[in-house]
């Protein structure tokens, strides 16, 4: 099977935005996605630049994407955030998710970063694997924390 990986554009926007709606259903969030494509071409191409990102092409069509974006740590230096890595559900099992992110890491590595990181639901095994098969290590240890923002407003409003 043909593909590419490339680092997406701004007319790629309304396909990322459709595989994170297809990611989300797939995590049983069907609803939780409030990004828009403007959104992600302001944020992703705009003055203050928020990610990057790769897509995975075939025919024509993006079929798979890798979008990151830059972190701090305190104990490392300078880290990578792999925030969703997805492949339409018919493209599973081509190669294309080891090659966006082989792209991922190579990224990493051009960087300079001393790690880069990312978060997988703990029911998603098929991921794991593919994971730990590549070297990363899941640190089953440490829980993912959040505030969305209904919590910030309260948080705000109650200071």
């Amino acid at each position: 099977m043909q593909y590419s990986i490339r680092t997406a554009t701004k007319d790629d926007m309304p396909a990322v935005l459709s595989l994170i709606k297809e990611l989300a259903s797939f995590e049983n969030e069907p609803h939780a996605v409030d990004i828009t494509v403007d959104e992600l071409k302001r944020d992703g191409f705009g003055t203050k630049k928020h990610f990057h990102c790769f897509v995975a092409e075939h025919q024509d069509e993006i079929v798979g994407m890798a979008l990151l974006y830059p972190r701090y740590s305190t104990w490392k230096g300078p880290t990578i955030h792999l925030e969703d890595l997805i492949v339409k559900e018919r493209m599973r099992g081509t190669g294309i998710g080891s090659a966006l992110f082989a792209e991922v890491i190579k990224y990493g590595h051009e960087q300079g970063v001393r790690r880069i990181e990312w978060v997988v639901l703990d029911w998603n095994e098929p991921a794991i694997k593919f994971y730990e098969n590549n070297g990363a290590q899941v640190l089953r240890d440490w829980d993912t924390v959040q505030m969305n923002e209904e919590g910030i407003e309260n948080y705000i409003a109650n200071l």
